[in-house]
């Protein structure tokens, strides 16, 4: 179908969630000197003009990185944003990093991006975005497919960021499907996978088949600005981290409660950072 533009949404607070847990698990992977490949199974268009008309017609942003934009933030979040500020190096918030950007702008020269986007209009963004640097590679094909190929990866370290658009009912078992398949090929690689809380029966049912699917250390991370609904619209957002880095449950534990008040949208926000498999 491919309708979803993540340039309405960039930014907001699932995006902050995304991506302090995304720039954690980058920074312990530079905790070796050994190179690591990041690769990203849904990448969108690289980066986003905030003042552009889809950004400002939702203006989502604003009640997400626009609320920690400037200020005095934790230490867990610096990695995440000085690479947003390395976008916006005036001090005014204009762009924003999807992504693979925000892993381009922490990864070091030995290390590799691999990237796939199948939207007719991102992709060609994405292409122009990392045109020139040498450590990426951009693929216009399902992501699942690419992941299959590239699996096990040269360098045996590293991280898969599986982030779809969830616009068809079946993603969520696409979503299982594909990390189980990633997983047989590469048993030690770290595996986030982002989801949405629009409706808690589809995350309950992933929690379910990854909990029966035999794989160990599954780690979730999940930050609601409001209260769980029936109605359709995302009160929050989660990271399903397997094999994470021994730091990543502690520095959620500390980060979330601060980072859950200064995001919030009502009274009812919460978080939580559990096991769902533990080693």
């Amino acid at each position: 179908m491919l309708s979803y533009r993540h340039s309405y949404h960039a930014g907001n607070h699932a995006d902050v969630l995304k991506h302090c847990v995304q720039a954690l698990i980058l920074e312990a992977l530079k905790g070796k000197e050994k190179p690591f490949v990041y690769h990203d199974t849904h990448s969108g268009a690289g980066r986003y003009d905030l003042s552009a008309e889809h950004a400002e017609k939702t203006g989502e942003y604003i009640d997400g990185i626009g609320r920690l934009w400037q200020q005095d933030c934790p230490e867990a979040l610096h990695p995440y944003l000085a690479a947003v500020k390395a976008l916006n190096p005036s001090g005014n918030l204009r762009y924003y990093p999807g992504s693979p950007l925000l892993a381009a702008k922490l990864l070091r020269e030995q290390d590799r991006l691999v990237m796939t986007e199948l939207h007719p209009t991102d992709h060609p963004r994405l292409v122009q975005e990392f045109a020139g640097d040498r450590r990426a590679r951009v693929y216009q094909e399902d992501g699942y497919q690419r992941l299959k190929a590239a699996l096990p990866p040269k360098e045996r370290r590293g991280v898969v960021l599986i982030d779809p658009p969830y616009e068809l009912k079946g993603e969520y078992n696409d979503l299982v499907k594909g990390v189980l398949a990633g997983i047989k090929r590469w048993a030690t690689g770290t595996f986030a996978l982002w989801y949405p809380v629009v409706y808690r029966r589809d995350i309950e049912q992933v929690q379910k088949q990854l909990q029966a699917s035999g794989v160990r250390k599954i780690l979730q991370i999940e930050m609601n600005v409001m209260a769980d609904t029936g109605e359709r619209g995302m009160t929050g957002s989660g990271m399903i981290v397997i094999n994470p880095p021994w730091k990543l449950e502690q520095q959620m534990r500390d980060l979330l409660p601060w980072l859950t008040e200064r995001l919030a949208q009502s009274p009812q926000a919460n978080f939580k950072v559990e096991w769902l498999v533990p080693e």
